[in-house]
């Protein structure tokens, strides 16, 4: 089994094939053209969260299995929040083929991706963009969206706003102090928090306005007010997932949600269609397992011919 480190992955990863491989695998996956085991999720005191995750696509040589941690207070001890490795193997025949060390770098990268991609497929496509956080995925979600989908206007609103202010130095956004006028003024909104209590009140979206949601994805968190997918359309990555660890579960749960309007996002990318320029749209995503599986073997493909 060969071993790679993040540098090595980084400069193994072609954004624009990886990020082709991940939209792939979310279509797939509606399709039902993907393997996967029941993701594992674990909370921890520190405080933290880890997923481990397992998938395969149908026709590829490899599978892949993931393990991502998120440790919160690891900034103040000079570590970085996000942490894990990926393992790939053979589907032919179940040869360990690599390791890569990349410290969750891969998670953070394909979830950026998907958010992009969801935010393209639910009608956005430039003008003010918000995102709510200040921290890796917050800059990860920024930069993709405004590299592959477009931002005239980047705002950034972190509950220390001090971060806020520094990562809207290295975007070169704005940062803003109340999170409702962020909301009010933005065509997209990302929330990128791992926050446990609805973050963006119902009362502060207006019509045309896009969500994309990534933080919430097991452990109890959520970040929007329930009401608002309750008057949106909306779309989401797994349904099922979704449901269980997703802001669109909250919703069901409170009655204000039906499961059986609820819109893939593979379905959406595989028969695209407008939204009405006055309806609210959100893209609830939990992260599926074959977006790793697909980044994984994107970055294979590579490595291995090197």
């Amino acid at each position: 089994m060969r071993m790679f480190a993040r540098d090595d992955i980084m400069a193994a990863l072609d954004e624009q094939d990886a990020m082709a491989a991940v939209e792939r695998a979310i279509v797939a996956f509606a399709q039902g053209k993907a393997q996967s085991g029941d993701a594992g999720h674990f909370s921890f005191p520190a405080p933290g969260d880890a997923h481990v995750k397992v998938a395969h696509l149908a026709g590829e040589e490899i599978f892949a299995l993931k393990v991502s941690a998120s440790f919160y207070a690891n900034p103040a001890k000079g570590l970085s929040s996000s942490q894990g490795f990926s393992a790939v193997i053979s589907a032919t025949t179940g040869e360990a083929l690599a390791l890569f060390a990349d410290g969750g770098w891969l998670t953070d990268v394909r979830t950026a991706m998907a958010g992009a991609i969801a935010a393209r497929a639910i009608g956005y496509s430039g003008g003010t963009l918000g995102i709510v956080g200040a921290g890796i995925q917050a800059r990860m979600q920024a930069g993709m969206i405004r590299r592959h989908v477009g931002a005239d206007r980047v705002l950034i609103w972190g509950r220390d706003l001090a971060k806020a202010r520094a990562l809207a130095d290295e975007v070169g956004g704005e940062a803003v102090a109340d999170l409702a006028d962020l909301v009010r003024a933005s065509d997209l909104v990302v929330t990128t928090t791992p926050s446990t209590e609805p973050l963006v009140e119902d009362g502060w979206v207006r019509p045309g306005t896009r969500i994309v949601a990534v933080g919430s994805d097991g452990g109890g968190k959520r970040e929007l007010d329930p009401r608002i997918l309750g008057r949106a359309t909306v779309v989401v990555d797994s349904v099922a997932k979704c449901l269980e660890n997703g802001e669109a579960g909250w919703a069901a749960r409170a009655g204000l949600l039906a499961p059986e309007a609820i819109i893939p996002l593979g379905d959406l990318l595989a028969d695209p269609h407008a939204f009405a320029a006055d309806a609210i749209v959100v893209a609830d995503l939990t992260g599926l397992p074959a977006q790793d599986a697909a980044i994984a073997g994107a970055v294979w493909r590579v490595l291995a011919s090197s």
